[in-house]
């Protein structure tokens, strides 16, 4: 058997088992490995597994898996493995590093981490729905009451309506608090069940509420915490997106496998 060093981290709820695969021990073409760390019951435990790794043009490389083997951007993860490479002491607080959308910057203040992502060109209207693209493909969905709302099962409907099934879309469903705070629950592909939070969510269903209204900032409420995104809008297109939240470390260990 092999024993694995691993740290536990959270942002908003959102948790991560992270590894530094800086000397490339981590198989990380073992997807079966990567699902039994995320378990819950016979694993450690974690919406997503995140390796930190060298980069030759950056500080760092992001590699993230979904619990499902799959990858993709993870914005809560994004912000965690900033801290971890902090913790590490790759960086300070600032950074440049590499996810697998290409290069991002952050920067660390006290808890939070500022993620600054990618420009958003252009999105879908649905009929009231809209469909972002924030590194992660969001369907966005307003509704009268997020308490209400059952996120799995409504989730799971479009996320395996025929338009999505292949490849598969996170669902995000949106009530308005006031003119810039939402309430958010998100069901989140790879996962196939509902997070805490979701970062690139977040950031979609701010940009849906910037479609709607002349704004810079928007308050998100998951369930797992409050996150922000700034962003400036000019002619339909977004730039200078930011996502501000907390990201902390939980626990660290050993688990063989």
């Amino acid at each position: 058997m092999a024993t694995i060093s691993f740290y536990k981290y959270q942002g908003t709820g959102n948790d991560f088992v992270m590894i530094d695969n800086r000397d490339q021990r981590f198989d990380k073409s073992n997807l079966s490995l990567i699902s039994h760390l995320c378990d819950r019951r016979f694993g450690i435990g974690a919406d997503g597994v995140i390796l930190i790794e060298e980069s030759a043009s950056s500080d760092f490389e992001m590699v993230y898996f979904n619990p499902d083997g799959s990858q993709s951007l993870c914005g809560n993860g994004s912000r965690c493995a900033v801290m971890f490479a902090c913790f590490l002491q790759i960086i300070e607080d600032e950074t440049t590093f590499m996810a697998i959308d290409g290069e991002h910057t952050a920067r660390i203040d006290g808890d939070l981490v500022h993620l600054k992502m990618h420009d958003v060109e252009s999105y879908e209207e649905i009929g009231e729905d809209y469909l972002i693209d924030t590194g992660s493909p969001h369907y966005i969905k307003y509704v009268e009451s997020t308490d209400t709302v059952d996120p799995i099962a409504e989730g799971r409907s479009i996320r395996y309506s025929e338009r999505f099934s292949e490849k598969g879309v996170n669902v995000n469903f949106l009530e308005k608090v006031n003119t810039n705070t939402l309430n958010i629950r998100t069901y989140e592909r790879g996962v196939e069940g509902e997070t805490l939070s979701c970062g690139t969510g977040c950031t979609a269903a701010a940009l849906s509420l910037g479609v709607q209204q002349e704004l810079a900032s928007v308050n998100l409420q998951a369930q797992g915490g409050l996150l922000r995104v700034d962003f400036k809008k000019e002619n339909g297109r977004f730039s200078n997106i930011y996502l501000i939240g907390p990201a902390k470390a939980v626990f660290q260990g050993q688990i063989e496998v």
